[in-house]
């Protein structure tokens, strides 16, 4: 059981190990993440089983989503951290002469606090572990109390794998998190809804903590279908997505736009495809996955109530399971309460636009609150281009869903009610690190440009070398 005085003496025992300097050096950051990696292979098949117990995934899901992402991210670290954190070395400038040489030092933040969901609750809590590490840091994870199987063998596989002084997990539910958000971390990391996110930078800001937010946007994620798409392979990547996780996922596809003269075509396609890749009764598929908890179904279910006479496909589920089927919602309007929120459930409305208005449609997501995510599914890569390079959104695909979340090398974060921050490899690294710029003095031949005096005649001289060393 946490109480406050058990986690206040948890991060104070975090501080003092971290002020012993053992973290700073890179090798030994390299034999802790090898210690993290070693672990989670070992523990592979429990995972499995506590993902297949709490979210009802099946092996395969739980390998590419979790387990399989999680390796990938402490091999990146791995090859990368010893360049990531090397000094950099500048010039400083004949301005500053003689003190010619600067560099810039990457230092770790310290204790951080990194609060994981309960929908991908290895990848989003060691997967951020591998970062902190990266960068040098001690770290506690708040793990979710809704998936209490996988937090369960997380906090066996942490206690066996570190020292509680340099990584311990804290189990619990949200009185638990307030506890840890009481405490004066030196960096929290949370993953989560806006709404929480809101009160997670309250607490931080009590003690002027950096913050890294990753949410999934206040108003959803939208794919957009224009006519010309390939609209085949547009419902066979929208139909995946929706599946995975049973849709609980932050940069799920939360209504798609779909041009009307297409529309009535991409529908027969996701039937089509839903039928391929789950069956006529996806309710007693053993591979489909369920929702976290009765609440969240209830939720979901009384979603699809409200539009009980749209529904296409799908609009049925289970209870004791708490599988929901995958359930089509056609017409729903741009304006309509169901795509005015995150759903993090199966279900798909999508929403009939004309394709010669197509900028209409990007004025009205452009002022809504900004997505995790935004998908485009087109054969004019012109157009695509210019609305992935000019909305604002957290990051997306052309043609292809969620796998940017997998590229190596480059980073992964939202923007405004999506969150702030990026991480992923070394955005990472740099998001746990902070660049610190020393200038190394010289002791002879300093110039007295800067000083007094600034008139007369050697005022003059100065300006004249100013204006020639300041350009």
């Amino acid at each position: 059981m946490w109480t406050e005085a058990k986690i206040q003496e948890l991060v104070e025992k975090q501080r003092r190990f971290f002020r012993t300097g053992e973290t700073l050096d890179p090798g030994w950051r390299l034999e802790q993440l090898r210690r993290l990696k070693s672990a989670v292979l070992a523990n592979e098949k429990d995972i499995e089983a506590a993902l297949a117990e709490d979210l009802g995934r099946s092996a395969a899901e739980a390998y590419f989503c979790d387990v399989g992402a999680v390796v990938l991210e402490i091999n990146e670290a791995l090859r990368g951290l010893r360049r990531w954190a090397r000094p950099e070395t500048h010039f400083s400038g004949f301005h500053c002469f003689p003190s010619v040489v600067t560099k810039v030092y990457k230092l770790p933040y310290g204790v951080s606090l990194i609060i994981s969901p309960f929908n991908f609750p290895f990848l989003l809590s060691l997967g951020v572990l591998a970062a902190a590490i990266a960068g040098g840091n001690t770290a506690v994870i708040k793990a979710s109390s809704k998936s209490a199987a996988c937090t369960e063998v997380l906090k066996r596989l942490i206690t066996e794998t570190f020292p509680e002084e340099y990584v311990a997990l804290v189990d619990g539910g949200h009185e638990v998190a307030d506890l840890c958000l009481a405490q004066r971390f030196d960096k929290i990391f949370y993953t989560g809804s806006p709404r929480v996110g809101v009160r997670v930078m309250e607490a931080a800001a009590k003690h002027l903590t950096p913050v890294t937010l990753e949410l999934g946007g206040e108003n959803g994620n939208w794919a957009i279908v224009r006519k010309d798409a390939d609209l085949r392979d547009a419902a066979r990547k929208i139909v995946f997505f929706k599946l995975l996780n049973s849709g609980q996922i932050c940069i799920n596809i939360n209504q798609v736009a779909v041009a009307e003269e297409a529309a009535e075509d991409f529908l027969a396609a996701v039937r089509a495809e839903l039928t391929r890749q789950i069956g006529d009764d996806p309710i007693h598929n053993p591979e489909y996955p369920c929702l976290i908890t009765e609440a969240a179904w209830e939720r979901c279910a009384a979603e699809v109530e409200a539009y009980r006479d749209r529904i296409v496909v799908g609009g049925a589920g289970e209870r004791e399971t708490r599988k929901y089927a995958p359930t089509v919602i056609y017409p729903v309007d741009a304006d309509e309460p169901i795509v005015r929120h995150e759903l993090f459930a199966p279900i798909l409305p999508i929403v009939p636009f004309k394709d010669a208005e197509i900028d209409r449609l990007l004025e009205t997501i452009a002022d809504r609150e900004h997505g995790l995510a935004l998908y485009v599914f087109t054969k004019d890569k012109r157009w695509a281009k210019k609305v992935m390079s000019t909305q604002q959104y957290g990051g997306g695909c052309v043609n292809e869903v969620c796998l940017h979340l997998m590229v190596k090398g480059v980073p992964f974060g939202g923007v405004g009610h999506s969150g702030m921050g990026a991480y992923h490899g070394e955005w990472g690294f740099r998001e746990f690190t902070h660049p610190s710029t020393v200038l190394y003095g010289k002791t002879r031949f300093n110039l007295s440009l800067r000083e007094h005096p600034y008139t007369g005649k050697t005022g003059e001289r100065k300006m004249k070398l100013l204006r020639i060393f300041e350009r």
